[in-house]
């Protein structure tokens, strides 16, 4: 392996921060070690150290050091998993492509995970450009948004960061919600734990965030909400659960783990996404998927009559 130059020429490039155009680059090379060559100058910009906050230009000179990366082989996609994506699709055209994630899928490879969604897409659509506009935990389900063109993707990153995306979630709780707990807000911040994983905890030095809550449907077992998000924090929506006394049911992280419960899997939906372009918006819905519709129903029959609806106020 030697050292690549590249010159930035790319309109997609232009304006790219170097962290992000290197992760692009670099597929395969946890961040970790491209956070570790930016800072230990073994990045160069038209022969200068930059930071990783640095934004790339036209006509900009970039030096990459030799680095190990899984990119010489391609994303692994089988026929099975192509027809899942395929059928997971909510929308697509030249600037979109919009599924409904299913449960278990990473959305982007890492240190354990050689190819997520982002990668095979790459693959089934033959668009090595397709980029994450958000993220989804991978045992959460539900709308997921990647942008086609460079362009576009800068102009809904802008709207995530100034919250005017609108962000709605279903979920299982465990237990009786509360039906005067409407609005949970608490501070949050990330923490790695001993063993190496990232988590999330309630703390005053943590960022604010807010989410409204509201009954869907209840039995004394658990309850079936919708959650509207106003911050996007890390795990937010588990946290907050957890703090009122009524995790989220399969959440292997910060649920108890005594709670008798049907779910094998995290009972957390994307349900919808409404994301403003200019003067218009690209209003996404994903019905509830299969494994947590059999979930909530599994509960439902253990408990006499049918709960009453309550119609979400979407």
């Amino acid at each position: 392996m030697s050292v690549t130059f590249i010159d930035i020429e790319d309109e997609n490039d232009v304006g790219q921060r170097i962290d992000n155009f290197l992760m692009r680059r670099l597929k395969g090379v946890p961040k970790q070690k491209i956070y570790s060559i930016l800072r230990k100058g073994e990045v160069r910009v038209n022969s200068a150290r930059v930071k990783q906050t640095y934004r790339l230009q036209h006509g900009d000179h970039v030096r990459i050091p030799p680095v190990t990366t899984r990119t010489d082989v391609p994303a692994r996609l089988n026929e099975q998993t192509e027809a899942v994506l395929e059928a997971s699709i909510l929308f697509e055209d030249d600037d979109f492509i919009a599924i409904n994630k299913p449960h278990g899928f990473a959305v982007h490879g890492g240190s354990s995970i050689a190819s997520g969604v982002v990668e095979l897409l790459r693959v089934m659509r033959a668009q090595p450009r397709i980029e994450l506009a958000h993220r989804l935990d991978r045992d959460t389900s539900g709308c997921l948004l990647l942008c086609k063109k460079r362009g576009v993707l800068k102009e809904v990153q802008a709207a995530f960061r100034e919250r005017r995306i609108k962000k709605k979630y279903t979920l299982i709780a465990a237990g009786l919600w509360p039906t005067k707990v409407r609005t949970v807000q608490h501070r949050l911040l990330r923490y790695v734990t001993d063993w190496g994983e990232r988590r999330v905890r309630i703390d005053a030095a943590g960022q604010v965030a807010r989410t409204d809550f509201q009954i869907q449907q209840q039995t004394q077992e658990a309850t079936l909400l919708q959650a509207t998000l106003h911050t996007g924090r890390t795990h937010q929506i588990r946290v907050h659960a957890q703090a009122q006394g009524h995790a989220i049911l399969g959440d292997t992280k910060y649920g108890k783990q005594d709670i008798a419960t049907d779910a094998q899997r995290l009972c957390l939906h994307a349900s919808r996404l409404v994301v403003p372009l200019g003067s218009d918006r690209l209003d996404l819905s994903a019905p509830v998927e299969a494994t947590m519709q059999q979930i909530w129903q599994q509960i439902q029959s253990r408990h006499e009559g049918a709960p009453t609806p309550v119609e979400p106020n979407l």
